[in-house]
């Protein structure tokens, strides 16, 4: 009995040194975030209280030396191309763990899988010099220049389109098998019960995917760097070059003083402020829809 009594407290303290330890974990990432977003404000503040904040949205151009730091046009760029990559390379990656999953013999899923996870691991910068060599060229030759919004749309969704597939592969393996069995019972066709029984069961992770790549998309720097033209310009195609936040920042960072480094901070604040908006609509989206 004694012995019994001694296990017990044992495992209880085991389990309690493992939530603390947990919880220290969880308050030393809170709090790096936290020390880089005070850094970001304080890094910026110098320019913020000579320029003001609206003049971030309102200046003519993005002209530092000048005293021009209109923002608006990168924003623009980065959001065109963080869109345009996300609303394709959402079902594609989608559809592809569908195949995978329920279409494609075991002999091929498996490598196919494996092909995903390499997708997955090469470098950006890789991506970005095949785009340079490769993507560009044959873009230029449809509608010159080459480098544009749709070169950076595509190498992105090149690149996130990984992130999208595995998740969404997790999410459909985690599915409990007698939902399928219930649905074939029931006589329903493969497409319609992976369309009213899969994808509903599966939705949280498919989400977690989406806002995943979201995020990947929004912070790429060196792929877009070398693909997008680099022009400082709200686009009016998809064929007109365009500029990044991430990108302006590495470009200018090595040489920027003053107020013009300080602005670039700028730049990184309001990328942090687009992910913690993704993050605050993605708690809200998941309370409504996914948990509600």
């Amino acid at each position: 009995m004694t012995s019994l009594h001694s296990n017990t407290s044992f495992h209880w303290s085991i389990d309690e040194l493992l939530c603390w330890l947990l919880r220290g974990l969880a308050a030393i990432a809170g709090t790096i975030v936290l020390f880089i977003v005070i850094f970001l404000i304080m890094e910026a503040l110098p320019v913020l209280r000579h320029v003001g904040l609206p003049r971030f949205f309102s200046d003519p151009s993005w002209h530092p030396a000048e005293g021009f730091y209109n923002l608006t046009p990168m924003l623009w760029g980065t959001l065109f191309a963080m869109g345009g990559s996300v609303l394709i390379a959402t079902p594609l990656g989608i559809l592809s763990a569908v195949f995978c999953h329920y279409y494609a013999p075991l002999a091929l899923a498996r490598p196919y899988r494996r092909l995903i996870e390499l997708l997955a691991g090469i470098p950006s910068v890789v991506y970005g010099f095949w785009g340079l060599v490769v993507l560009v060229p044959l873009i230029g030759e449809i509608h010159p220049p080459g480098p544009s919004l749709l070169a950076g749309i595509l190498i992105l969704t090149i690149m996130i389109l990984p992130t999208i597939a595995l998740m969404a592969d997790a999410g459909l393996a985690n599915v409990p098998q007698q939902y399928i069995r219930g649905a074939a019972a029931l006589g329903l066709p493969r497409w319609a019960t992976i369309r009213g029984v899969v994808f509903p069961a599966a939705k949280s992770g498919l989400f977690t995917g989406v806002i995943l790549e979201t995020g990947r998309a929004i912070g790429e720097t060196m792929a877009i760097l070398m693909v997008c033209g680099n022009v400082v310009q709200t686009p009016s195609s998809l064929f007109d070059p365009i500029r990044t936040l991430t990108a302006n920042i590495a470009l200018e960072m090595a040489y920027a003083l003053g107020d013009h480094r300080a602005a670039l901070f700028v730049s990184g604040l309001v990328l942090m402020a687009m992910i913690i908006a993704l993050a605050i609509a993605a708690e809200w989206i998941s309370r409504g829809r996914i948990y509600g």
